[in-house]
């Protein structure tokens, strides 16, 4: 009997939030508390916020997030994310994963950061954001704020890694390899792209043309022959197979074309992502949490922190005692637990909780504090930090 699948958590909606302080209810109000909590971390002489992202702030670039108000969890009550031992051991489902997300590569690939992404990178040249943790595997972070360091919690769609030797492969690599193998779904590809029906963001319109999509670039089109579709095998185990355990020399095992063979024992190509179920890489772990660790305050966008490996960060910098602010559409995971023990009359100084879209408030408060008279608050909190700790200090802050 097969062990039945982990429990995809918190796919009801959420309780609503209780905004704090209670005048953010506004965009105005909203950029108010945020100054303030930007503030504290600088008045203790050390300016770095360190952001903690979801999906929620990439919706704006037309991508589909899970708990949102329009949502997969919320619109699509059948949908079921692949699981990683199911993507290791069945073949068939690996075909089915690469069929769909061959459908849905394009869309991802013309997708770009937002106003948000880019805010962020504004909030970093400010001085007031020192590094960010994401849980999105869209890499728009990075392309936003190269010099801005990202921490990619979950991966990224970019690459593709084989499970054997753990080679990395480009995304669009492998993308041609797809339609190379699969020509007449590379066609239909082209005949659904001409059509128009992956460029819509309304998921009503889309369904109304046979197609659900889904994060991270999957396509789901019901009945369609997934059994038909090929992909490769990793070049590199292909040339040379590794040792397994016993000594021997792996298969790998392709047809005429070069499609990796059910028969195969190694050469699994697989997105550079975390799936359901796969441990996040030990160095990864290890950084995020080091960042959390040296964080005098912790910024929150666009996630429900409904995934463990979100929320435990949350909690941890709950621990430590520093100031917590939370842009999200919808309600948090245990957010209670951030917010129970404040100050009813604080200002946004030990906590601020938001409910509006990160693509229209982090623009508006970036602009705000680009304003001489912010601008000027702010070098001051600095030259107050720089004598009570040092220019190294401030230097090492900045960095």
């Amino acid at each position: 009997m097969r062990k039945p699948y982990m429990r995809i958590p918190y796919t009801d909606v959420l309780a609503s939030p209780t905004i704090i302080p209670h005048t953010a209810t506004t965009i105005s109000g909203a950029i108010a508390a945020l100054r303030e909590f930007f503030k504290a971390p600088l008045a203790r002489g050390s300016p770095s916020t360190v952001v903690l992202s979801g999906a929620g702030i990439s919706v704006a670039s037309g991508l589909a997030d899970y708990r949102g108000p329009q949502g997969t969890y919320r619109v699509n009550k059948t949908y079921r994310p692949i699981y990683y031992s199911e993507f290791i051991q069945n073949h068939e489902a690996r075909k089915r994963y690469w069929a769909r997300s061959f459908l849905g590569w394009t869309t991802l690939l013309k997708a770009k950061p937002n106003a948000g992404h880019y805010a962020v990178k504004h909030l970093g040249d400010l001085g007031l954001v020192r590094s960010v943790i994401t849980q999105n595997v869209d890499s728009f972070h990075p392309k936003a704020h190269p010099q801005l360091p990202t921490i990619e919690l979950h991966g990224y769609l970019r690459s593709c890694v084989c499970t054997s030797c753990h080679e990395e492969l480009p995304r669009n690599t492998f993308q041609n390899e797809l339609a190379r193998l699969n020509p007449a779904w590379a066609a239909f590809l082209q005949e659904i792209l001409a059509t128009g029906a992956l460029d819509t963001e309304n998921p009503e319109e889309r369904r109304a043309r046979g197609l659900r999509t889904n994060p991270d670039g999957d396509v789901d089109l019901p009945d369609a022959p997934y059994t038909t579709f090929r992909y490769p095998a990793c070049p590199r185990c292909l040339t040379a197979p590794p040792i397994i355990a016993d000594g021997s020399r792996a298969k790998v095992e392709v047809d005429a074309d070069g499609a990796l063979k059910s028969t195969s024992t190694a050469g699994i190509l697989k997105p550079a992502v975390i799936m359901f179920g796969e441990n996040i890489r030990p160095p990864v772990k290890l950084a995020a949490e080091e960042a959390i660790e040296n964080a005098e305050s912790l910024l929150v966008l666009g996630t429900s922190l409904a995934t463990y490996s979100a929320w435990r960060l949350a909690k941890r910098a709950k621990d430590r005692g520093i100031p917590i602010a939370i842009i999200n559409i919808g309600g948090v995971r245990g957010e209670d637990a951030f917010f129970g023990d404040l100050d009813p009359s604080q200002k946004g100084d030990q906590g601020v909780r938001v409910e509006l879209s990160t693509n229209e408030l982090l623009p508006a408060l970036v602009e705000q504090l680009r304003q001489p008279s912010s601008t000027r608050i702010v070098q001051e909190e600095h030259d107050h930090s720089i004598e009570q700790h040092g220019a190294s200090a401030f230097k090492d802050m900045m960095s």
